[in-house]
């Protein structure tokens, strides 16, 4: 993602190799088109493999596809690749090919990445999913919606669909974007699908070295965040700080415990960014800040209810997937809702007009 300054492969693989309590890996193929897989199976080598859980995620199809731009790669489900009789020899390929590169031979968990309609919607593709299971080069399957914020309804209809066969989910959440992602948590907590949380850190706000006047390099995707969006950040942060400190946490630490209050949360994956500037804090010393992560609970019903009305961003942007505010045709990451999603949300009491239309 280009976030602050780059970093040689040894450090990063350094970073990434498993132990001191930090024991969940996880990668992307279409990440580097493949180069991601390759450098965390660096990172793995004489690594005990009953010590650490190994995630991948799958659904971008860099094998066939072009890319187009900043979108990426096209879904491995685009009509213009295959029909659905190919979905699940494309998963199976996929799943292969980011193993090999891995130097594996068995995900713990694979997620269906950042996927298109049909990827929520069709049976086809998580038989396919499935089908990667019971030949055993997965122990779990789940749903990894993405890469922007929202498909709240698409993930809540998936899960009452397919939730016997999707063990995890992977969401955007923390202190500062308890919206959308909150409105699915009932949900995945009711079918027992455990949640991921991404993007713990905020765009790196939480690390507590990121501060207005930071310049962003041009192709940093934190660039295309709305203009003011660190200094609003460090406000609402800075009224954060006082329940941090009363539970001897750092910024860091809160942001993850307050992920792991809520329902159905079992794992927090923050990004570590190596930040520009003299004020900067080396990376080494954020993944420490990780691994002395408090196991126990340190906040509250009160104190999590109070970071969630400070963080507070509902109608913050406009949502993708299914969305009241998108009219015309189908585009691989936005559609029209249907009454089918209308009726999921009335089930959680979720008002498409009232909870996912963007604010004036």
């Amino acid at each position: 993602m280009h976030f602050g300054e780059a970093i040689d492969e040894d450090r990063l693989a350094a970073l990434l190799r498993p132990g001191e309590g930090i024991d969940t890996v996880l990668s992307a193929d279409a990440y580097g088109q493949g180069e991601a897989d390759s450098l965390l199976g660096r990172a793995l080598e004489g690594a005990t493999r009953e010590d650490y859980c190994l995630v991948g995620a799958v659904g971008h199809d860099f094998y066939e596809g072009e890319r187009d731009g900043p979108k990426g790669f096209p879904r491995f489900t685009d009509p213009r690749l295959r029909g659905p009789d190919q979905y699940a020899g494309y998963l199976r390929m996929a799943a292969e090919r980011s193993l090999e590169r891995l130097g594996q031979d068995r995900f713990d968990l694979l997620l269906l990445h950042n996927p298109d309609r049909t990827g929520y919607e069709s049976e086809v593709v998580w038989d396919g999913m499935e089908a990667l299971r019971e030949a055993g080069l997965t122990g779990m399957t789940g749903v990894a919606p993405g890469p922007a914020n929202g498909f709240t309804l698409d993930l809540i209809s998936c899960l009452e669909r397919f939730g016997e066969r999707i063990d995890w989910a992977m969401v955007i959440l923390n202190p500062l974007e308890p919206w959308p992602a909150g409105l699915s948590l009932q949900t995945a907590e009711r079918e027992g699908v455990g949640v991921i949380t991404r993007v713990v850190d905020y765009g790196g706000l939480f690390w507590d070295d990121l501060v207005p006047g930071t310049v962003l390099g041009p192709s940093d995707h934190r660039s295309f965040r709305p203009d003011g969006w660190i200094e609003a950040g460090r406000e609402k942060l800075e009224r954060m700080r006082p329940i941090a400190e009363a539970a001897e946490l750092t910024p860091m630490q809160l942001a993850c415990q307050w992920n792991l209050g809520q329902p159905a949360v079992g794992c927090v994956v923050p990004t570590l960014i190596q930040e520009a500037g003299e004020g900067a804090r080396r990376i080494e010393e954020k993944r420490a800040e990780l691994v002395a992560l408090p196991a126990e609970q340190r906040l509250g019903e009160a104190e999590l209810a109070e970071l969630r009305e400070i963080g507070d961003n509902t109608g913050c942007m406009a949502l993708k997937g299914g969305s009241p505010e998108h009219e015309g045709p189908e585009l691989p990451d936005r559609w029209e809702l249907e009454p089918r999603l209308v009726a999921a949300g009335e089930r959680w009491g979720i008002d498409p007009e009232r909870d996912l239309r963007s604010l004036p």
